[in-house]
């Protein structure tokens, strides 16, 4: 099983958030002075409760903020050593990230392997590519060749789930940001796409920042971890270190 004893890579810089704020509607801090790292080739987990600002920290780092009222006010974002802040979010997906919403969002009335040819569109590959990419997802996910020929909205909350992942590694990203991925799920298909997500991270190099409440299963293949209350980085450390502390489980998981 992958674990977060695995020796972090050498330092890349892939994403850099340093101390960003965020408001929306002008007037509401959803975000304080938030700064992480992602590393090329690692897992980092952002855990936190309901409302800690897991989703907003996601969603600045993607860009997708401009179409949710909200603005990065104070603080820069860097994507490959380059400055993102202020980035349209297709342009950011055209750079490598990929960004997978709460909530299993699929086109419910397509059926899945044509979900997954529409997240081969933005590279425009040629037919032979699109076909060899769709039939690459399938080796990672093999539920989904199964239901290859299903309309979406009638697979599993899981098989939507792993759905929603494959696009998204149809973009071919080098970042994907997850967004409680386990949320309504079954503990079996929890631990079967996070083995997934380690595989892929393993053998095909591809980053991971998980927004998650999940704290056990997380930190189990994550490299790193940061913990936010309030809006604000809380805590943070080794995945291993953060897996081992009592008061990361009493005072900010709540359990």
């Amino acid at each position: 099983m992958p674990s977060a004893a695995q020796p972090l890579p050498t330092p890349s810089g892939l994403l850099r958030v340093d101390d960003i704020e965020v408001i929306y509607d002008g007037a509401i801090l959803a975000v304080a002075g938030v700064s992480l790292r992602v590393e090329q080739g690692t897992i980092v987990a952002l855990l936190g409760a309901n409302g800690a600002g897991k989703s907003t920290t996601l969603s600045a780092i993607s860009g997708l903020l401009q179409a949710e009222r909200a603005r990065v006010s104070r603080g820069s974002i860097h994507f490959r050593q380059a400055e993102s802040t202020r980035t349209a979010p297709s342009q950011l997906a055209y750079q490598g990230i990929a960004h997978v919403l709460e909530g299993r969002h699929v086109f419910a009335h397509l059926t899945v392997e044509e979900n997954l040819r529409t997240g081969g569109f933005l590279r425009n590959p040629s037919r032979k590519q699109l076909a060899a990419d769709v039939e690459q997802v399938y080796t990672w996910f093999p539920r989904l060749k199964t239901k290859r020929t299903t309309l979406a909205g009638l697979t599993s909350g899981g098989e939507q789930q792993m759905l929603a992942i494959g696009r998204a590694l149809m973009t071919r990203p080098s970042l994907v940001l997850l967004d409680e991925p386990s949320m309504g799920l079954a503990p079996i298909i929890v631990d079967e796409i996070f083995e997934i997500i380690a595989q892929l991270n393993q053998r095909e190099g591809v980053s991971f920042l998980v927004a998650e409440q999940n704290l056990n299963v997380v930190l189990r293949h994550a490299h790193y971890g940061y913990v936010l209350e309030n809006g604000r980085v809380a805590h943070e450390g080794p995945a291993e270190l953060l897996a081992s502390s009592d008061d990361l489980h009493r005072f900010y998981l709540g359990a």
